[in-house]
C-alpha cells in the first residue's frame, strides 16, 4: 500500500506554476541561506544562555544583548553611511581610522559554522579563529556590514599571515602592516612608527579622505573616552563581592569590534552606573564562595563564549582577563606630548607597540608582569588559560605562564579547545573539578588564618 502522505507533495508541485516551484527549490537548496540560518541559531543559543542562565541580570545589559541579536541573528547592517576598514588584529590603530571618519570593524570570527567552512582552506591542526575567519570571508557574510572598503592585516599571528594569500584570492583588497617581533629596542619602535605613518598616508589615499590635526586629536579623545568607560567598569571587578559577571564584560568588549564607538561608550557607562549602584547595596553577582578567576590565552570571540560561560556556570566568577578580545584591547591610552600631527601619529604607534602583551613577541616578560599585576590587583584565586588547538604561540607559552603562577602559588587550569560544541561535557567536568578544588583551597586558607588569629 502506498503512503498517501508521501504522495501529497507531488500533487502540490504539479499544480504550481513552474517558476514558483523553481523559486522554492532555490530557497530550500541555497547554501548561503542555510549557512546564515545556522549562524543565527548558533548566535541565539549563546545569547539565550548568557541572558537567561544567570540570576538577577543587569538591566543595562539589554542594549548589548539586543545589539548582538540584531546583528548576528537578524543580519542588521550598521555603518551604511561611512567607509569601513576591516581589521584582523587589535594592533591596527583605531585612532587613525576614526580620524578619517571611517569605521574599523574587527573581522575575527567565533562561529563553529564558519570554522567548518574555513577548514576547507586550512590544515586540520590549525587555529579555530583563523579557520572561522576564513570561512566567514569566503561566505562574504560579514556581521554588521555589507561590504569592506579596505582590509588591514598586521603581521602578528603567523597563521593569519600565511592565510592572507587565501583571503586575497577571495578578491579582497588587503593592506599589510609589518609588526615587529621585538619591542624592547629603539630600532623596532622606530620601524613601527614608520609603518604607522605609511599606513596613515596610504589609508588616506585609499579612502580619498584627508586626515587633519583636528580630526586626529578628536579621534584620540574619542577612543580615550571609550577606554576610560571600560577602565571604570573594570575597577568594579576588584570589589568583593563583585557586582558584575565576566560573561557580561566579554560581551561588552566584543561589541566594541563593530558598534558605533560613541554609542558603545554611552551604553557601557550605563552598565557602570547600574553596577556601581549594586556595589553600594552590597550586591553579589556570584555566589558567596565563588572563586575569583583570571582568564587568559586565546580570545573569546562571540558566539564562542563557551569557556567563560562554563566557568561562571560552575560557580566561579571571572574578575580579570588578559586577552586580545578584552582587557588588552583597552589597556594603554595614547600619551601625547605635543598636539602636532606627526607627534600624534607617533604617539598612537607607541600605544599599540609598547603596551602590547601578545605572546608573538620573542620576549614575554611584559605579559608575565601584566598577569602578576592582575592576580594581585584582583585578588585572584585561580587562572584559566585557554589555547585554541593549533595556536602554537599560546600552546608554547603556557608552560612559562604555568611556572609564573606556581611562583605566586596560584593554581592554573590549561584548556586546549576549539569551537566545536561537542566538547561541552568533558570541558564542564574539568572546569567544575578545578573550581571545586579552588573552593577547598580557599576554605583551608580561611581556616588557617582564623587559627592564626
Amino acid at each position: 500500500m502506498r503512503d498517501k502522505r508521501a504522495e501529497k507533495p507531488d500533487r502540490n508541485l504539479k499544480t504550481e506554476a513552474p517558476e514558483k516551484v523553481q523559486k522554492r527549490k532555490h530557497r530550500i537548496e541555497d547554501p548561503k541561506a542555510r549557512h546564515r540560518r545556522h549562524e543565527a541559531m548558533e548566535a541565539m543559543q549563546m545569547l539565550d544562555h548568557l541572558r537567561h542562565d544567570f540570576a538577577s541580570p543587569l538591566k543595562s545589559m539589554d542594549y548589548f544583548y539586543d545589539l548582538f541579536e540584531r546583528v548576528y541573528c537578524n543580519a542588521e547592517i550598521l555603518h551604511e553611511d561611512k567607509p569601513l576598514v576591516g581589521t584582523l588584529c587589535i594592533q591596527i590603530p583605531y585612532e587613525i581610522i576614526y580620524a578619517m571618519d571611517a569605521v574599523p570593524v574587527r573581522l575575527c570570527n567565533g562561529f563553529h559554522t564558519n570554522e567548518q567552512s574555513g577548514g576547507e582552506f586550512m590544515p586540520a591542526k590549525s587555529c579555530s579563529l583563523v579557520k572561522a575567519t576564513l570561512g566567514m570571508l569566503q561566505q562574504r557574510d560579514l556581521p554588521a556590514v555589507e561590504k569592506m572598503d579596505f582590509l588591514v592585516h598586521p603581521t602578528t599571528c603567523d597563521q593569519k599571515t600565511k592565510a592572507i594569500n587565501m583571503i586575497e584570492e577571495m578578491d579582497y583588497d588587503v593592506y599589510h602592516m609589518e609588526f615587529p617581533r621585538v619591542k624592547e629596542s629603539e630600532e623596532s619602535r622606530e620601524y613601527w612608527r614608520r609603518t604607522v605613518r605609511k599606513f596613515t598616508k596610504d589609508l588616506s589615499n585609499e579612502l580619498g579622505r584627508k586626515i587633519t590635526r583636528k580630526s586626529l586629536k578628536e579621534a584620540i579623545r574619542k577612543v580615550g573616552r571609550a577606554q576610560l568607560a571600560y577602565h571604570r567598569l573594570n575597577e568594579l571587578r576588584k570589589l568583593d563581592p563583585v557586582p558584575i559577571l565576566g560573561k557580561d564584560l566579554f560581551l561588552i568588549t566584543n561589541a566594541f569590534f563593530f558598534d558605533d564607538i560613541e554609542r558603545w561608550t554611552e551604553m557601557t557607562l550605563k552598565v557602570c552606573e547600574e553596577a556601581e549602584e549594586r556595589a553600594k547595596e552590597g550586591f553579589n553577582a556570584a555566589g558567596k564562595r565563588s572563586p575569583r578567576i583570571l582568564y587568559t590565552g586565546s580570545p573569546p570571540i562571540f558566539p564562542n563564549l563557551k569557556l567563560p560561560y562554563m566557568i561562571e556556570q560552575a560557580d566561579a566568577v571571572i574578575v580579570a582577563d588578559e586577552s586580545c578580545s578584552a582587557n588588552r584591547l583597552f589597556n594603554d591610552m595614547v600619551s601625547v606630548d605635543e598636539w602636532f600631527m606627526y607627534d600624534m601619529v607617533d604617539a598612537v604607534a607607541d600605544r599599540y607597540l609598547k603596551g602590547c602583551t601578545c605572546p608573538i613577541f620573542t620576549k614575554n616578560e611584559d605579559r608575565k608582569r601584566r598577569l602578576r599585576e592582575l592576580c594581585e590587583q584582583y585578588d585572584v584565586d585561580g587562572v584559566v588559560y585557554q589555547s585554541f588547538a593549533g595556536c602554537q604561540v599560546y600552546e608554547m607559552e603556557q608552560r612559562s605562564i604555568q611556572q609564573e603562577m606556581e611562583k605566586l602559588g596560584i593554581p592554573m587550569l590549561y584548556v586546549e579547545t576549539d569551537y566545536s560544541p561537542g566538547q561541552g561535557g568533558q570541558l564542564s567536568t574539568r572546569i567544575e573539578a578545578f573550581v571545586e578544588s579552588l573552593k577547598v583551597r580557599k576554605r583551608r586558607k580561611n581556616h588557617q588564618m582564623q587559627g592564626e588569629g
